[in-house]
């Protein structure tokens, strides 16, 4: 298998976490969907990463289908198939993707030239952000794992989410929410989240 993507995008970085997490093969090629000779578009007719090619010559794209489908290749399962739990850490693969939505929303308006930019757009987006990073806090566990006993896709996406925060929006958001800091702070040190930081 092929997983191919950007060095700095967090959807990819899901699929990368958990690729090294469940230790599944797969060779990561860095591919710039925005170049003239990406070959993206060809895998995948929205022209978005990341985009997984299988061995069977078919390939899966967005990053929920890619990582559900490399979590199923392995054993334990960090998304479970069925049940009230599944529905709980779809909850938090939602939350996260929708906070990374409003995370590069906020970016491309950010770098418009001045006269074009939407002060609008950039005050909703860091509202939407605001308030998944309250919710994440209000919803945090008192142990070391969002759900259940031990790491889980919960986790995963929800502290790639917040590290992407950091990253493109820095802002002391662990001052109101401290607690949800150490808990990243402890997830962060885990080699498969030290070894995908993006450059920079």
């Amino acid at each position: 298998m092929k997983l191919y993507g950007s060095l700095t995008s967090p959807y990819v970085r899901k699929a990368r976490i958990l690729i090294q997490e469940k230790k599944v093969p797969c060779e990561f090629v860095v591919a710039d969907a925005w170049a003239a000779d990406s070959p993206i578009p060809a895998l995948n007719p929205l022209g978005k990463v990341p985009v997984l090619a299988l061995d069977n010559g078919k390939v899966l794209f967005d990053s929920p289908v890619i990582v559900e489908y490399l979590d199923a290749l392995k054993t334990p399962a960090l998304l479970p198939t069925s049940g009230e739990a599944r529905w709980e850490m779809l909850r938090w693969q939602a939350l996260a993707d929708g906070m990374l939505d409003a995370v590069v929303i906020r970016l491309l308006e950010s770098r418009r030239p001045a006269a074009q930019q939407s002060a609008d757009n950039i005050r909703r987006q860091e509202e939407k952000i605001a308030r998944s990073i309250e919710y994440a806090a209000q919803h945090l566990s008192i142990g070391a794992w969002l759900m259940s006993d031990r790491f889980t896709l919960a986790d995963l996406v929800m502290a790639v989410a917040l590290e992407y925060t950091d990253f493109r929006y820095p802002h002391d958001w662990r001052g109101r929410h401290a607690r949800l800091g150490q808990w990243l702070a402890g997830i962060g040190t885990r080699p498969a989240f030290v070894e995908t930081r993006p450059p920079g």
